[in-house]
């Protein structure tokens, strides 16, 4: 357990100091705890959940070709020019954009919400001859956060509805109380407050211009239908295989290709070479190799470990348990993925509650908000967070930590602690 540990801690600091070769540090790493038996093939099943990790990565190839569609229709063009038509300077254009980002995030998987809404925020840094990458970080950080708003928003948040026996409008609602939806709508209006003191110098007019024409509506349709068809997936009360939401994308995504080819006859070759071109296989193999080795930590009882201090540091005091639960939902989920740490935690809750004889209905929101939250802390804490980071990176642009934490801290904390407070307040006292 120590040295799964202690390899764990090296493969994040050199992925932090050495962030152009982070798929390279993390396969390297996922290979290590394969070959030195600390994560045998055998037990890769148990250790991780492949179908939902296979999802993630269907989802993201799926939409980046969407994507790449999408923006070669000049449709994110158009919507660049509509913002710029309605916002009246910079600073409200990146609240705009992460405020609707974090909308469609509270239904729509935060990966595919950041490969949809980066192309126009893109587009309006090039118009006004700005920076991208603070308006990419924000959007990424305002899609994490709405994950915990409602039952579809996040994996955590459906494990969380299914071990709690919980539906869609009990994260509006909950046992005669307003739920968990408004903890973190507090948030998002904190932070978006945070976003316009941290932009409050861009104050540069926004040129009205001549809007764009788009070339062709299809790949807009069917971006959209992806949308809809992953919302309506979340909604229908059919057993769909855990890989649902990454076919959906997927498919879209080849009939696009098809539509495509049928409509540039005697190009297929170009047609097919430039759609694959587009999805972005450093992303992938950096998310392959981190599923693999949190896999690695958690099947040497790593993640248990942690659940295990968390629940003995909090003695008999709720109040205190409570708020472990959360700042420690926090850190920990900056540096792991927080679907085995909530997988891991919830029956630990159930038996805290149980032990302490209380409702554990206050300690299942503070750990869903702790751990979606948590990961907006680094730029590796979250899969839109890489996304976004290597979307800029795609684009040439050089991104530093500093640059994410300048952003991702300050964010962080004004989302977490109004929801902290509020749920304590509605469901702890």
């Amino acid at each position: 357990m120590i040295f799964a540990l202690i390899l764990f801690i090296i493969t994040y600091v050199l992925m932090l100091i050495f962030d152009k070769y982070r798929p390279y540090i993390a396969i390297g790493s996922a290979l290590i705890f394969i070959l030195s038996g600390m994560l045998p093939f055998r037990a890769i099943p148990e250790s991780t959940n492949i179908p939902a990790d296979l999802n993630v990565l269907l989802m993201i190839a799926g939409t980046m070709g969407l994507v790449a569609l999408f923006t070669e229709s000049k449709m994110p063009d158009l919507l660049a020019d509509i913002i710029i038509e309605k916002v009246p300077n910079v600073k409200w254009a990146v609240v705009a954009l992460s405020l609707f980002a974090g909308v469609i995030s509270a239904f729509v998987d935060n990966v595919s919400t950041v490969l949809m809404i980066a192309p126009v925020a893109l587009l309006i840094a090039k118009k006004l001859k700005i920076n991208p990458v603070p308006m990419i970080i924000s959007i990424a950080v305002s899609s994490n956060l709405q994950g915990a708003a409602t039952l579809v928003g996040d994996t955590t948040a459906i494990m969380l509805g299914s071990y709690a026996n919980m539906n869609f409008m009990n994260f509006f609602w909950y046992k005669g109380k307003p739920s968990i939806f408004f903890a973190v709508e507090l948030g998002a209006l904190l932070s978006a407050a945070i976003l316009l003191v941290m932009f409050r110098k861009e104050t540069a007019t926004l040129p009205k211009q001549e809007r764009t024409k788009v070339k062709d509506y299809v790949p807009t349709w069917l971006l959209c239908g992806a949308v809809v068809l992953l919302i309506v997936a979340s909604f229908v009360p059919i057993e769909f295989p855990e890989t649902i939401n990454g076919i959906i994308c997927c498919s879209m995504f080849v009939v696009g290709i098809i539509y495509t080819l049928i409509k540039r006859k005697g190009e297929a070759k170009q047609v097919l070479i430039g759609a694959f071109k587009e999805i972005d296989f450093n992303t992938i193999g950096l998310l392959f190799g981190l599923f693999l080795v949190i896999a690695g930590i958690n099947n040497m009882g790593v993640i248990e470990k942690i659940a295990e201090l968390l629940s003995s540091v909090g003695g008999n005091s709720v109040f205190l348990i409570y708020t472990v639960i959360v700042w420690g939902s926090v850190l920990f989920s900056a540096f792991i993925d927080n679907i085995p740490y909530v997988a891991t935690m919830l029956p630990v809750i159930q038996g805290l509650a149980l032990k302490l004889g209380i409702d554990p209905t206050v300690l299942y929101f503070g750990l869903l908000s702790g751990a979606t939250l948590g990961g907006n802390l680094t730029p590796i804490g979250a899969s839109a967070n890489i996304t976004g980071i290597n979307i800029l990176k795609k684009e040439g642009c050089t991104v530093k930590n500093s640059d994410f934490f300048k952003i991702g801290i300050p964010f962080t904390l004004a989302a977490i602690i109004p929801a902290y407070i509020y749920i304590w307040l509605v469901y702890g006292i």
